[in-house]
């Protein structure tokens, strides 16, 4: 049977500024490393091991991916460009709190996080269920079974999630809460709300 793994990265600059990163690329913050630390020992604590790691190619999910595969003994991760996060487009380094003064009508507000939809310039989420399928044809078609894990982002991993069930995607962005660090199980044998292995505790969005 295949399993596959998503985590999201621990906490960036951009995250704990507010900032829309999407693909700037700016590394982890010292309550970044913890999280990822603390995710990769819970990994460990339960004896969970990867026969393959992936990570988008950005740095905060670099990291976050070595640290779980060192703590783990592990190999080292294989960069996969796919699980890059969104392209925000002109929303790209704008703060959180401008996304309903520059994006409204257009968004889609959850308990935890408001999406902008289709600002200019961004990928938009059926573009990026597109992607998402891309990846999961990857993944399938590599591994036929055993444990893999993708280390990549909030929007982007959603998405993924979204096409392996085969859910409405204005629906899994209102589901659950993919925040910094949690991991996420998508296996034939688990359900689509049974979302979470781990939640971290999180500092931001």
């Amino acid at each position: 049977m295949l399993k596959i793994y998503l985590a999201r990265h621990g906490q960036d600059e951009d995250n704990v500024k507010s900032i829309l990163n999407g693909q700037r690329d700016m590394p982890l913050t010292q309550k970044g490393l913890e999280q990822a630390n603390e995710v990769a020992n819970k990994i460990k604590s339960i004896h969970l091991k990867f026969d393959y790691v992936y990570t988008s190619p950005l740095q905060r999910t670099i990291k976050t991916a070595e640290t779980i595969t060192s703590i783990n003994n592990l190999p080292l991760p294989k960069k996969l460009d796919l699980l890059i996060e969104r392209n925000f487009g002109i929303m790209t380094g704008k703060s959180h709190d401008q996304i309903k003064e520059l994006c409204s009508p257009n968004i889609l507000e959850t308990d935890t996080v408001t999406y902008f939809l289709s600002p200019e310039g961004a990928e938009t989420f059926p573009q990026l269920i597109e992607r998402g399928k891309k990846i999961l044809e990857f993944i399938k078609n590599t591994h036929q079974d055993g444990n893999v894990l993708l280390v990549t982002h909030g929007d982007i991993g959603k998405m993924i999630y979204c096409v392996y069930y085969n859910l409405n995607w204005q629906d899994v962005l209102k589901m659950f809460h993919f925040g910094n660090s949690d991991l996420i199980l998508m296996s034939p044998d688990s359900k689509p709300n049974d979302v979470h292995v781990f939640k971290i505790k999180q500092h931001n969005l």
